[in-house]
């Protein structure tokens, strides 16, 4: 048989994940088993060389899952089903593809994140959406979009399985690879937030001579736990004991409009940066990301012709 695309393996993942945690590796030979794969099925890799089409549609199946809070991630290579995946175990589909996960909120945020026609983004990820209306390079630029907000979510789900104090060693390692505060090596020096800590979780030159300084507040919460305006007054009030001027609040969750407004009206500037902010910046700086691979369009140099 042919190699099954990631709609049709997201009911099988689904079902791989039913007793509790498992391991991405083992659930991709077992099912390469129940598929029956032959040899040159199972071998096949993609382009790149670095994984085979059926690892690698067997994932995106699993990320699709987590999008609609199905699954979840754990640790590394696992994760584990969700109360809600439960809930659609107990009375399966026939089929779990796009059109299903559509049904839950935070999938259908995902979708909007990509910012992106669904039949470019669809079409590019190898489903059957129509491409016949796009040029190559739109279809392109959409997979693109589609691949920034899947990794962007899984960035913060990663984050969210850490510790607070990992939190706050992100931030300020992202604020260092955008170019504040020297070099990784004052990573230590940095970092501030323990008990009597005064609201501030690091401290971070925003010139190389340390002529002024960025202090900086790393809240990791849900992402339905909203920072709200009292936090905000509350960071203020630690500014201002420190003498600070600006300050930096970050959280994985997002700020309510209340929040905005007092950052907005007080006196010290304070920038917000929630998490869908926080994620674009780590993969813009390849802070917890890296890169896969490389794909070059190249096209026809008239010049060498007309020379």
């Amino acid at each position: 048989m042919a190699i099954p695309d990631f709609q049709t393996l997201m009911l099988p993942v689904l079902r791989e994940a039913a007793a509790g945690e498992v391991r991405i590796g083992d659930v991709v030979e077992r099912l390469t088993d129940s598929f029956h794969l032959n040899p040159e099925e199972r071998s096949h890799l993609l382009p790149s060389g670095r994984q085979t089409t059926f690892a690698n549609r067997v994932h995106w199946a699993k990320s699709y899952l987590g999008k609609a809070g199905l699954v979840e991630l754990t640790r590394r290579a696992h994760f584990r089903i969700t109360a809600r995946g439960r809930e659609v175990l107990a009375q399966p589909p026939d089929r779990i593809d796009v059109k299903y996960l559509t049904r839950f909120p935070e999938f259908q945020s995902f979708r909007s994140a990509q910012d992106g026609p669904d039949e470019q983004v669809e079409g590019a990820a190898g489903s059957n959406g129509t491409t016949a209306d796009f040029t190559p390079d739109e279809i392109m630029r959409a997979a693109g979009r589609q691949l920034e907000a899947t990794l962007a979510s899984e960035l913060l789900q990663r984050v969210m399985t850490g510790t607070p104090a990992f939190f706050e060693s992100l931030v300020v390692r992202l604020l260092i690879a955008m170019g504040y505060g020297g070099s990784i090596n004052d990573l230590d020096r940095a970092l501030v937030g323990k008990s009597g800590d005064g609201g501030v979780d690091g401290v971070i030159d925003q010139d190389p001579l340390g002529l002024d300084r960025i202090y900086v507040q790393a809240k990791r919460y849900a992402a339905d736990n909203n920072v709200g305006a009292s936090a905000i007054r509350d960071f203020f009030g630690s500014l201002d004991r420190f003498k600070a001027t600006k300050g930096l609040f970050v959280t994985t969750s997002s700020f309510s409009s209340a929040g905005r407004e007092t950052a907005e009206m007080l006196s010290k500037r304070i920038v917000l940066i929630d998490g869908q902010q926080l994620a674009r910046l780590m993969i813009r700086h390849s802070v917890g990301c890296r890169v896969e691979e490389t794909l070059t369009i190249k096209k026809l140099d008239e010049e060498f012709f007309d020379g």
